[in-house]
Order: C-alpha cells, then structure tokens, then sequence
C-alpha cells in the first residue's frame, strides 16, 4: 500500500485574475457555476456546511445546495437536527464547494437565517414521495434504536398519508445563508494557487484582494 504522503496530484495551467473576476461575487459563483453545469460534475450542488456551538465546537457535513440568487444561498434540513441545534445557538456558517474536475473551490462565510415557511413548503412539494415519508419518518440526529424501527414508521407514515397530500413537517425546512465573505481558488502548478476572496464592505460594497497560497 502507498503512503499517504506520496499521494499527490499536480495541477493544470488555469488561472484566476482579479482582473478578469466579476465585480460581485454571486456573479463570478454564478459563471463558476455554470462552468461546473457544462462540465457534467455530478451533484454539483453538494456542498460542506460547517457550524459550530455557542461555545465554538464545530461541526462539518455534506448538504445539497438548492437555490441561489442575491439573497443567498438555500438547504433544507429537520429543524431538530444537530446542524439545525449548533445554528440556533450560532446563527454563522461555512459553505464550501469543491469542483474537483475544474480544480476550484469556493468558499463561503455567511450569516443564517431559517427560511419562510411558504418558501419551504413551495419545495417541500417538488420533493419525491418518498423523500416526503422520509422528512416525517426521521428524528434527524436522534439516537434510534436500529434500522428496522426506522423501517417500521416509514410503514407507518406510508400507510397514513395514503391517498393524501403529504404536507410539509413543521420540524422541517430551509434556511438561507447570506454572504459576508467568499473565497475562489484556482488550482495551479506548484502549489501556487490563485485565491481571490471578496470581503462585503459598510454600504454594500465588495472588496476583492488576492490571497497568497
């Protein structure tokens, strides 16, 4: 078996100029975002959201990111589940890209507010029937007690929505993550990436400076 260590893989020629990036970030995510559309990247939408408690132990998991546009940047969640629980304490979080095939990363700090309800239920609908069970069946992050108790009340919410329209849990919807600070990295030789981060200045305003590697 090879050592970790020697796992290694170089980068390409690309490059990211801050001559060239848009004025405002949700533009220049927007084209990134594009490019990933284009490059057939599957589950491009699936992003890090790393938060932390009030007293600053973070956490990190996988999400799927499901909308974006100048207000922000959408998930849904359980609202008892214990992303749900650190963001109630801190209400602050990290979204984190990674595009392996294009070699970019974003990254994303914001601040996070839950979603409207009637935003939550227009795509609590769209979801298939049975991710809608699924929203019902699971006490999100919540010792079980095994796979078969967690079977048993998908059966039993199955049979009691049959013939119904399954509506939107109220322990369940979205929040909105809204930018401070965002980060574009390039992958380039030699470890010498291009990192260009925006900054949300007072009057709204971004500020772009280059980061060294």
């Amino acid at each position: 078996m090879s050592s970790i260590s020697d796992l290694r893989k170089e980068y390409s020629k690309k490059s990211l100029s801050e001559n060239e990036v848009a004025l405002d970030p949700l533009s220049q995510f927007e084209q990134w975002w594009l490019d990933a559309e284009a490059s057939g990247i599957e589950e491009m939408n699936a992003m890090t959201l790393a938060t932390a408690s009030s007293d600053g132990i973070p956490s990190a998991r996988i999400v799927l990111l499901k909308g974006f546009d100048q207000s922000g940047f959408v998930f849904f969640t359980n609202y008892s589940s214990f992303k749900a629980r650190q963001l109630e304490e801190n209400p602050r979080a990290s979204l984190v890209f990674f595009w392996k095939d294009l070699e970019r990363q974003v990254r994303i700090l914001g601040l996070v507010e839950k979603l409207e309800a009637s935003a939550s239920d227009e795509y609590f609908d769209t979801r298939p029937e049975g991710s809608k069970i699924g929203a019902w069946a699971s006490p999100q992050s919540q010792v079980i007690p095994g796979r078969s108790w967690l079977e048993d009340l998908e059966r039993k919410f199955k049979e009691s929505f049959k013939g119904k329209k399954i509506q939107r849990p109220e322990g369940w919807g979205g929040y909105r993550v809204r930018p401070i600070h965002f980060e574009f990295w390039q992958g380039r030789t030699n470890r010498l990436h291009d990192r260009l981060q925006y900054t949300l200045e007072e009057g709204g305003n971004w500020k772009i400076e280059r980061l060294a590697p």
